[in-house]
């Protein structure tokens, strides 16, 4: 019985991440890339913005705040695990999709997010609450839509957010640390629990401290192995480019999977990575203290960036320019991504495992946060206040659990939320795709004439 769950899970998969999925996800970054005028090119003056305060903005958090909990999100196992999943499953070339999936999904992240502060709503408490059902219902009047999305994500985040995160930590621990996966459950349900009953503000606060150290440590360490790894570096760029394409063999032991599966794995990581078209980044956005939608769709955009093409593409390199020097890793056996990415890691003498096993833990945890928030959006979107107290019950209760669940089936079981997530979220962007790009005018229109006429004096 059990079997046949598991195949029909697999096949569910396997159509909804069909042509038709790729289609409709790369399709929509490249259609708002171009409908934006490339905004991709501000992300200098989108970085900028992500460290300076507006004070005169209406929100519950900093813009960096919200960047930081949207950031905690996404840079997670799919970072280190996922980008390993993708390279065997999808061969080498799975690294380029996942990276071409980055590059223009910041089109489609900063339209997400502009749409989700501008038909933002405050509560009677004082709370910013937005997001794409929010986007649906006050933009689209397709309130059907919105209640969706949001029973989508509040359930993705049990997968995507908890279960998934929480799974790859008891591994690393166990497997690094000789601790206990029913301990470290328990231990990880008891430290968020602390967090999440907190609101936002909690959560912010400890993402921002968290992220940017995580963030550091994990580029640092992986420059270091790259430098280790300095005359494979220039052959795995040729081999990822070319089995992106075409199926093979490499030296090393590389072995392609032809192109689509290179494009379905590739694209299906670089979205569980950075959630561009997920619609989950911009519900922490809308929380953000912000002037106008396009400045915060602005910082929002960067967390792609950072997390899809920098860090995802230094793991990428990490893995393959590790297999390429230790043939030994015998990749045309290996189907599962955190044994290809623990013996990658390993081939580098303490100093690599420690690199997997801090960022792991602390990429993960930093997930498990910022999902409870996104979680609890959804939720109380389509059930109240009154269902906020048993999510959070719930969601501790299923990071406490995780450890004993079978991973593999867990990411299956994400991948499938994650597209029913982004279908009504990307309807949303494509329809008021007018009212995003008439925003943008509005307040970048000048910034072309004129690149170093700062923000803020547009704005006033």
């Amino acid at each position: 019985m059990l079997d046949t769950i598991i195949d029909m899970i697999n096949q569910i998969d396997k159509m909804v991440w069909g042509w038709w999925m790729i289609i409709l996800l790369l399709g929509t970054h490249i259609f708002m890339t171009v409908r934006t005028g490339f905004i991709q090119r501000k992300i200098g003056k989108a970085i900028r913005l992500s460290v300076t305060k507006d004070l005169d903005g209406e929100g519950e958090v900093s813009q960096f705040g919200a960047l930081a909990t949207a950031l905690a999100s996404t840079i997670g196992t799919g970072n280190i695990i996922g980008v390993g999943t993708a390279v065997a499953l999808g061969g080498p070339g799975a690294v380029f999709w996942c990276w071409i999936t980055g590059v223009f999904g910041i089109a489609t992240k900063y339209s997400e997010s502009l749409i989700a502060v501008k038909y933002r709503i405050k509560t009677k408490d004082g709370r910013m609450q937005g997001g794409a059902m929010y986007a649906l219902e006050r933009g689209l009047n397709m309130r059907w839509l919105g209640l969706i999305f949001a029973f989508m994500g509040g359930f993705a985040s049990f997968g995507i957010g908890c279960a998934t995160q929480v799974n790859a930590i008891a591994t690393v621990c166990e497997e690094n640390l000789h601790i206990a996966p029913a301990m470290v459950g328990i231990t990880v349900a008891v430290l968020t629990a602390l967090v999440i009953f907190g609101g936002i503000r909690s959560i912010a606060k400890v993402c921002e401290k968290l992220v940017p150290f995580m963030a550091a440590f994990y580029v640092v360490g992986c420059g270091i192995i790259l430098g280790l790894n300095f005359d494979f570096i220039i052959p795995a760029v040729k081999t990822i480019c070319r089995l992106a394409f075409t199926p093979g063999a490499a030296a090393g032991g590389l072995v392609g999977r032809g192109i689509m599966m290179a494009m379905q794995y590739g694209i299906a990581r670089g979205l569980f990575s950075n959630e561009s078209g997920l619609g989950s980044a911009p519900i922490a956005a809308a929380a953000a203290q912000t002037r106008n939608p396009v400045r915060q769709a602005l910082v929002s955009s960067t967390g792609t960036f950072w997390d899809t093409v920098v860090v995802c593409l230094m793991t990428g390199l990490v893995l393959v320019t590790s297999i390429m020097k230790n043939p030994a890793i015998d990749m045309g056996n290996i189907t599962d991504g955190g044994i290809l990415t623990t013996l990658a890691f390993q081939q580098i003498p303490i100093f690599g495992p420690l690199i997997l096993v801090v960022g792991i833990i602390s990429f993960a945890y930093s997930t498990v946060l910022g999902w409870a928030y996104y979680g609890e959006r959804c939720v109380e979107y389509f059930a109240g206040r009154k269902g906020l107290v048993p999510y959070r019950i719930l969601y501790i209760l299923v990071a406490a659990a995780a450890p004993v669940v079978s991973l593999n089936l867990v990411w299956t079981i994400a991948d499938i939320l994650n597209a029913l997530m982004a279908i009504p979220n990307l309807i949303a962007v494509l329809l008021l795709s007018n009212v995003i790009v008439s925003e943008t005018k509005k307040y970048i229109h000048d910034l072309d004439k004129k690149d170093d006429t700062p923000i803020e004096a547009i704005e006033r």
